[in-house]
């Protein structure tokens, strides 16, 4: 009799023939495949009439959901996305930042009502995710509706740089999940991937390799990559099954918002700086013959540089004119000007480098937040911008992903990259839905959210910003 069991993230198939998307063993002495490939080992067994001996599966005890189905109301897009998933139980859901992708995510689980294990990227979403399953699934929130009973609270354990703690639903990070695949990859049926755009990444690609669990949804705002590894998520995880745009939510489950381009020029001394330093890389790329046509191009003259002196002059020089002109001072009055227009409403500046977040910082005496603030200082921070203490909040990317941040009308990017994702992401921080005025119903008026892009002109920093979002949606300013 052929038998199936579980090994080190891998199905190990005694059998006397090989079966699909198996391979011979020398070690052992047998047949193996990667644990992912489990599902569709069985359904060949059962199709072909073949006995055998399933066991793969160490399940943890899962207890019934059904009765928090009614408490997770889903807004018409959110039903739609579930209905498409639910047709092949895989692939992934794209949907703007601020439209409820964790509670789509929520009613998932407890619609299989499966042993479930969620990755997400941070430990301030591990952290998000255990709040929000026990609060939506247990007494005491939205889905302790019907049914729900006294001391019907759900466990979520969490594994983590933090805590190891095993329970039928677990929220974990990629680095963890990665870690202790070998052994968890078969006590679990349905794994959800928060941010699942960092699911094809060299590395967190094997979780998904590593684990039998046959159902997998992805969530995200940002689909594509840069590098184009997200196409590697059709095997992963079963590619993309329902996308929205921000346009269509906007007005009705978003904010109204509008972007606006505020165009600021070098200072003289700056614009001798950049000159110089710009034309010592476009004079290298001359000489070499060397054209820039997509990031693989560039990360190729990042290698040369590791053997070729003036590869390596050439990319310090290209990065000291990129940092003049995304640091320009002019930048920081244009920056006053928007504050004053905005004064009292609640703002997010975004830059590039740390060293321009610490200038606005000390220039405008407002909360900063990098990725070296302590934890327990980014949660006070965040806490006194959320109940409006503080009301401008300068950070250099820790804000873009994985952190609950609370809402604001005026977003300003001074600095940023030429990725759509991170420009999307930013975007999305303004975009939760809040209204002014006094009174209830009609006597609110809703507020529109504004995303700033400050540009310096003739830079390359102007070719940034037109990567990073479309044309037609500008707004120019003049600066």
């Amino acid at each position: 009799m052929i038998s199936l069991s579980f090994a080190k993230g891998t199905v190990v198939v005694a059998s006397n023939f090989r079966l699909p998307h198996t391979a011979w063993d020398e070690r052992l002495g047998c047949y193996r495949c990667l644990a992912m490939f489990y599902e569709d080992l069985v359904g060949y067994l059962k199709l072909s009439g073949l006995e055998y001996e399933d066991k793969v599966l160490d399940l943890l005890p899962m207890q019934d959901l059904s009765c928090c189905e009614l408490g997770l109301r889903l807004h018409d897009y959110q039903e739609e996305a579930l209905k498409k998933w639910l047709q092949t139980r895989r692939g992934a859901l794209v949907l703007p930042t601020g439209a409820g992708k964790t509670v789509v995510g929520i009613k998932a689980i407890s619609v299989l009502n499966v042993p479930t294990l969620v990755v997400v990227p941070t430990l301030e979403l591990v952290r998000q995710w255990k709040r929000e399953l026990e609060r939506r699934l247990g007494t005491g929130g939205e889905g302790g509706g019907k049914g729900g009973g006294e001391g019907a609270e759900v466990e979520v354990g969490t594994y983590s740089g933090e805590a190891h703690i095993l329970k039928p639903l677990t929220v974990s990070t990629y680095e963890t999940a990665y870690l202790r695949a070998e052994e968890l990859g078969n006590r679990f049926l349905f794994l959800v991937f928060d941010e699942v755009h960092h699911l094809p990444s060299p590395g967190f690609a094997s979780i998904a390799e590593m684990f039998v669990a046959p159902y997998r949804l992805g969530l995200t705002a940002t689909y594509e990559r840069e590098d184009g590894l997200h196409a590697d998520l059709e095997r992963l995880v079963g590619g993309k099954v329902y996308e929205i745009s921000v346009e269509k939510l906007a007005g009705r489950h978003l904010a109204n918002y509008t972007t606006r381009r505020v165009v600021t020029d070098l200072t003289g001394e700056e614009r001798e700086e950049y000159e110089k330093y710009h034309a010592v890389f476009t004079d290298f790329l001359k000489q070499k013959g060397v054209v820039l046509r997509s990031p693989r191009d560039f990360r190729l003259l990042v290698m040369r540089a590791g053997r070729d002196a003036g590869a390596r002059e050439a990319l310090l020089a290209r990065n000291r004119a990129r940092r003049i002109a995304l640091n320009s001072s002019t930048k920081l009055k244009a920056l006053a000007e928007i504050l004053d227009r905005h004064f009292g409403e609640r703002i997010i500046i975004f830059t590039e480098h740390n060293s321009l977040v610490y200038a606005i910082s000390r220039e405008f005496l407002v909360p900063a937040i990098t990725h070296t603030t302590p934890k327990e200082e980014r949660a006070e921070i965040l806490e006194k911008f959320r109940d409006g203490r503080y009301k401008v909040v300068v950070t250099s990317k820790v804000l873009e992903e994985g952190i609950d941040v609370p809402e604001a009308s005026v977003g300003v990017i001074l600095s940023g990259s030429g990725s759509r994702r991170e420009y999307k992401q930013r975007l999305g921080r303004i975009l939760r839905k809040t209204e002014t005025g006094k009174g209830k119903g009609k006597g609110k008026k809703e507020k529109l959210a504004v995303l700033y892009e400050i540009v310096s002109k003739r830079t390359t920093e102007v070719g940034i910003a037109r990567r990073r979002k479309n044309k037609n949606q500008d707004k120019n300013v003049a600066g």
